[in-house]
């Protein structure tokens, strides 16, 4: 089907994946590819340009090779929003839509919706079904729209609208009938995702890599191998039910929706008088009577009349008739059986909560994938739940390899260094709340390698191995990872930790994910956190993205284009308060004292280059890493 150059596409996937655990749908594993990849497929051959509207994980987005549009409206408007930075972005006279999470739109969407708008003289165009003889079902979000209404779609915003089939309500409208009610429809949750995805059968590193264009396993970018390793892995299916103090720091299995609503009646946030606002005066004072006392937890049957009121305890349940609650410091006189009030110390409303004003009952209160924290334990006993649905703790084994590697407590040889590798792995496997096994030192001897691997194989989810992965390293240790499964080896353009090894081991019906880490101290670090962390935490059903914070650099950072560097910093405050980052020093890959001096890791992207000071970076906090 020809192109149609006089509209652009936009492929909206602004929203926050609250349906689908919080997860960036349109990045969703899907047949081999993401999904956003699917609906640019279907969508490039119809249109003369194509963009993706979008709000976290920009640069993913733009590894598609099409601009990326945030919303300028803020507070994640909906699709509007989306659709509003599109219409003034867009450079034809009208744009197509299609929302990120609908692999199977029509091949022909835009050419049908463009010749229903000229046909008929409408301003938008919308796809809609139908089924068994029942009612049409419109599709807004599938809609074609001339851009030059950009100011109509913007006003309706600005006054608080967000119906998505709302803003055009006083336009002319074209619906154009689709007879596959199936190409519309939206993929919303990961169970759903899952049992659509006939792909999901055991993934093969090759078809994961052949979804990528230009790969190169001696020339990989950061991006490209975080990708290849959050495709491959997948989540444990196993799932335990723990006593809530016991649920500290695991991964929640399935979302917990609230029983009771909370505080379930109104009640009031101070110690007080609870009284009709209607009773208040705007000039001068007002005097009521006090009838009954109200304590937390034990409710009054009093109901005040005009000109009555009640003293009342935090949290006591709000008398019927009552609205509002004075403070007791703010109350002008307090007599024994009377009160007076000064016009104008609180407004009708004010120090009243209401019932589900926290939570609910029947929303969710926590969504599955979250790490239990002190919180949430909170949020869980305020709602009388006594045990929680958690993911199984992930098992993951651990070694270093080398002959020149000793133990601590072993004598130290000439030529010889202790082991710092596995302590610095347990501290951050411990992080995770992984059950981990330390298998120690293993020799660079075949068989101890391939014994090693396979224990480990057997008895656990993942492992992770520091050396033996670089270019001078026995051939034999890239032999025996390669033939125990699907394993890659690749040279990644970063600093520090270039090589890395990548891939599923199997021995005797069981099989493990495995990392296979630098040997340097500083370069296994950088390389845990960010590739294994996250491919663990996928493993446990977590959603725990690295959390990067923006911080002026004290000075100047030297930096060449064309690979990813982390260097260790650490983040202070100026003299105004400000946070600010300084490196340490020496960057060398095996200074391990560097990382102990500093808090926070520097990253500069593969397409950065000289940081000048007063520059902003991406910093990583160590404190607080799960």
């Amino acid at each position: 089907m020809q192109k149609n150059e006089q509209i652009s596409a936009l492929i909206l996937a602004g929203g926050r994946g609250s349906r689908m655990g919080h997860v960036d749908k349109g990045l969703q594993p899907f047949h081999g590819a993401t999904m956003v990849a699917h609906v640019l497929e279907r969508l490039a051959p119809q249109v003369g340009a194509i963009a993706i509207n979008a709000n976290q994980n920009l640069g993913r987005y733009e590894a598609f090779g099409v601009p990326v549009w945030p919303d300028e409206t803020t507070g994640f408007a909906g699709p509007l929003a989306g659709l509003e930075a599109g219409m003034r972005h867009c450079a034809t006279p009208y744009m197509v839509t299609a929302p990120c999470d609908s692999p199977f739109l029509p091949r022909d969407l835009a050419a049908r919706l463009f010749h229903a708008l000229q046909s008929q003289r409408a301003d938008v165009a919308l796809a809609v079904t139908q089924e068994g003889g029942m009612r049409k079902q419109p599709h807004p979000v599938f809609c074609l729209v001339k851009t030059r209404l950009l100011p109509v779609l913007s006003s309706y915003l600005a006054e608080g609208g967000r119906k998505m089939d709302g803003w055009y309500a006083d336009l002319k409208v074209a619906e154009v009938l689709f007879d596959d009610s199936d190409a519309f429809r939206n993929i919303n949750t990961l169970d759903e995702l899952h049992s659509l995805d006939t792909s999901r059968a055991p993934k093969r590193l090759l078809d994961v890599t052949s979804c990528l264009s230009g790969y190169d396993p001696d020339a990989l970018p950061v991006r490209d191998a975080q990708r290849i390793i959050r495709e491959f892995v997948s989540p444990i299916a196993s799932i335990e039910k723990v006593a809530l103090r016991a649920a500290l720091d695991r991964v929640l299995a399935a979302d917990i929706t609230s029983p009771i609503s909370v505080p379930a009646h109104d009640n009031s946030a101070m110690d007080g008088f609870a009284l009709r606002g209607a009773d208040l005066r705007a000039e001068g004072t007002t005097t009521l009577k006090v009838i009954d006392t109200v304590y937390a937890g034990r409710p009054s049957g009093a109901t005040p009349a005009p000109g009555e009121c009640v003293r009342i305890m935090t949290g006591g349940v709000m008398p019927a008739g009552c609205d509002s609650v004075v403070p007791q410091e703010f109350v002008a006189r307090i007599g024994e059986a009377d009160i007076t009030i000064d016009a104008g110390v609180i407004r009708v409303g004010d120090n009243r909560r209401f019932a589900g004003e926290d939570l609910m009952a029947g929303n969710p209160a926590l969504r599955k994938g979250k790490i239990i924290r002190p919180a949430d334990l909170g949020l869980l006993a305020s709602l009388g739940i006594a045990e929680v649905p958690v993911q199984r703790r992930l098992r993951v084994a651990f070694f270093s390899t080398g002959d020149e590697l000793r133990s601590i407590g072993e004598p130290l040889d000439a030529g010889c260094v202790y082991d710092s590798n596995r302590y610095t792995l347990y501290g951050m496997l411990a992080r995770l709340g992984c059950d981990i096994i330390d298998m120690g030192v293993v020799k660079d001897d075949p068989q101890a390698l391939e014994e090693a691997l396979r224990n480990a194989c057997e008895n656990t989810d993942a492992i992770v191995t520091s050396g033996g992965v670089s270019v001078g390293a026995a051939d034999y240790t890239r032999d025996i990872m390669a033939r125990l499964g699907d394993v890659t080896f690749w040279k990644i353009g970063m600093r520090p930790g270039r090589p890395l090894a990548f891939g599923k081991i199997n021995s005797n019906g069981h099989s493990a994910f495995l990392f296979g880490l630098p040997g340097n101290p500083v370069a296994v670090m950088v390389s845990f956190y960010f590739f294994a962390r996250a491919a663990l935490l996928t493993m446990m059903g977590a959603d725990a993205p690295l959390p990067l914070l923006k911080v002026k650099s004290t000075g100047a950072i030297r930096k060449k284009p064309g690979r990813t560097e982390y260097q260790r910093g650490i983040l202070a405050h100026d003299a105004n308060g400000e946070q600010q980052v300084s490196i340490t020093g020496s960057q060398g890959s095996g200074i391990l004292r560097s990382m102990s001096e500093a808090n926070c890791m520097v990253v500069l992207h593969d397409e950065q280059g000289n940081v000048a000071a007063g520059d902003l970076v991406d910093v990583l906090l160590f404190e607080g890493l799960v």
